[in-house]
């Protein structure tokens, strides 16, 4: 069994220097802290529950880990970290921001003693996470929605309701085919949650209004020009767009109307993004709010009630809104 002295003999650091990495009783140098978590990890220490509680572990402080990958919109992302930071000092608890992708820095903020418990954002449909956040008996919630038994706590927006509230819109708008201008390659290649959901959804209502639907991963650059130039060449009937690609959204709107006009139809299109985002951009037909703010502070106000009550929540979605034609 791995002790505190084996940590501290590998490190190269007495005890008490290791105690005060692992309670933040004691402002220790960043080398020598890094030192420290280097050897808990590589051992694989895990101080016993009650030597934890003796060493008053509480640290007032909640890992966010809010890895920036590819394709990820970094304005929506932004806006949820802006709520859980805001959230969290209304309940008097600080952020550790961790910026990677991957379960090693989970494991080393818990198993170091460096938070009370973890939020995790970006999460795939079948996410390797979840696993280890399971294990590390950490207080944890998911920002996001993992396919299956959920034996992590989520909270989300419903981007799989927001799918059929756009089709149910447009239908009414009198559009038969309709197109999903979604999120870049990379992002649905991964089965990011929100992506798989989105399209879910989408699919489910075309199928329900009996009206034909089809999925587009779409880049978020001035690349995505010729991808919707691509889909309204291949299928001239298409009148119908729903768009959730903020980085896409102004491009494609241009491109959509532009087009339209030299057929001489009147395209329709419906955004799902910030409100900031949809006012930006002229000609939507209307638009779902992506409450990107309401959802960290919701995860905050989650894993706030497991710390203070021991509370077993399990899925909390915000449902989706039209907030009608956005006037720049």
């Amino acid at each position: 069994m791995v002790t505190i002295a084996d940590v501290a003999q590998k490190a190269g650091v007495s005890i008490s220097t290791v105690s005060y990495v692992m309670s933040g009783k004691r402002a220790i140098s960043q080398e020598t802290r890094d030192r420290v978590e280097k050897a808990i990890d590589s051992l694989g220490f895990s101080p016993h529950a009650g030597a934890r509680s003796l060493a008053s572990r509480s640290t007032n402080v909640i890992g966010l880990q809010a890895p920036l990958r590819t394709g990820v919109d970094v304005h929506v992302v932004m806006q949820i970290v802006t709520g859980v930071v805001t959230q969290a000092r209304k309940h008097g608890y600080d952020i550790l921001l961790l910026a990677s992708d991957d379960s090693k820095a989970l494991q080393r903020a818990a198993k170091g003693s460096m938070v009370d418990a973890l939020l995790v954002m970006d999460v795939e449909s079948d996410d390797p996470r979840i696993d280890t956040l399971s294990g590390l008996g950490h207080p944890s919630v998911l920002i996001g929605l993992p396919e299956g038994r959920r034996s992590v706590p989520c909270v989300d927006f419903d981007f799989e309701a927001a799918g059929w509230l756009a089709v149910d819109r447009l239908v009414a708008l009198g559009h038969k085919r309709i197109a999903l201008i979604g999120s870049p390659p990379e992002v649905m290649s991964r089965h990011t949650s929100y992506a798989d959901r989105l399209a879910r959804g989408f699919l489910a209502a075309c199928e329900a209004n009996g009206v034909t639907g089809t999925v587009h991963a779409c880049p978020s650059t001035s690349e995505s020009i010729a991808t919707v130039d691509g889909v309204m060449t291949e299928d001239p009937g298409i009148t119908g767009f729903f768009v959730h690609n903020e980085g896409a959204l102004p491009h494609v709107a241009t491109t959509i109307t532009q087009r339209g006009r030299q057929r001489g139809d009147e395209p329709a299109i419906v955004a799902l993004c910030p409100d900031d985002v949809a006012r930006s951009v002229p000609g939507l037909a209307d638009s779902i709010a992506v409450p990107a703010e309401a959802i960290g502070a919701a995860a905050t106000d989650m894993i706030c009630e497991i710390l203070s009550s021991g509370a077993k929540p399990a899925v909390r979605l915000l449902p989706p809104a039209l907030t009608g034609a956005p006037t720049p």
